[in-house]
Order: C-alpha cells, then sequence, then structure tokens
C-alpha cells in the first residue's frame, strides 16, 4: 500500500506540472484540460515505475527517479509529438527541468528526512 503512495506522489507532481503549465499559459484548469495534457506525461511514468521496478525502492534517487523522470520526458514528449501536441525545444527544456525539480526533489527531501532519523 505505501509504494502506491510514493507512486501518487510521481503523479502528482506531474498533474501540478501540468496544471502550472496550463494556467501560466492562460489555458484554465478543467479537469478535462489537465487530463488532455498530462496523459502523456502519466503514461511517461508509468513506463519509467515499470522499467525501474520503481515498487522495489520508490524513494531512491537513483535508479527509480532518474528512470522515472527521464521515462517521463522523454515518453512524454513523444507521445505529445505522435499527437500533434506541441514540442518545442523550449517546452521541452522547462518540462525537463520543472519534472526534475519535482519527480527528483520529492525524493531528494524523503532521503535526507529518512538519514536524519536513523543519525546518518
Amino acid at each position: 500500500m505505501r509504494r502506491l503512495v510514493w507512486l501518487g506522489m510521481d503523479v502528482i507532481c506531474v498533474l501540478v506540472f501540468c496544471a502550472v503549465g496550463r494556467r501560466s499559459h492562460d489555458e484554465g484548469l478543467s479537469v478535462t484540460g489537465v487530463a488532455t495534457t498530462a496523459w502523456p506525461f502519466l503514461t511517461g511514468t508509468v513506463v519509467g515505475w515499470l522499467a525501474s521496478r520503481g515498487w522495489r525502492q520508490p524513494t531512491a534517487l537513483v535508479p527509480t527517479g532518474v528512470t522515472v523522470w527521464l521515462c517521463t520526458v522523454v515518453v512524454g514528449m513523444a507521445l505529445r509529438k505522435a499527437s500533434s501536441a506541441g514540442v518545442a525545444a523550449s517546452f521541452v527544456v522547462v518540462a525537463a527541468s520543472v519534472t526534475a525539480f519535482l519527480l527528483l526533489g520529492w525524493r531528494t527531501v524523503v532521503g535526507v528526512t529518512l538519514r536524519r532519523r536513523s543519525g546518518v
């Protein structure tokens, strides 16, 4: 059950990225709109979880976090391209940066917190 919470963290991060992006481009925050923007990236997140076997070490920065992040961006952009959505170079850079901050950031915070608790 706890592993689903960690997967949920990644899903929330992707949804936040998509919602903030839509908001910053005045595209609105409807459930349908966010879902339309998010599905390629969420698919990439799931691919990343499967590729890294994320359920084994869901909070690990390496390999889980990096694999999930890379798959989120690469698969997400590939699916956007395939569905005729925008993949401008500037968008790829922003998406990679923001999702890195979110997907790797929460894992970094969890890792530091766990190390402090264990006195390492």
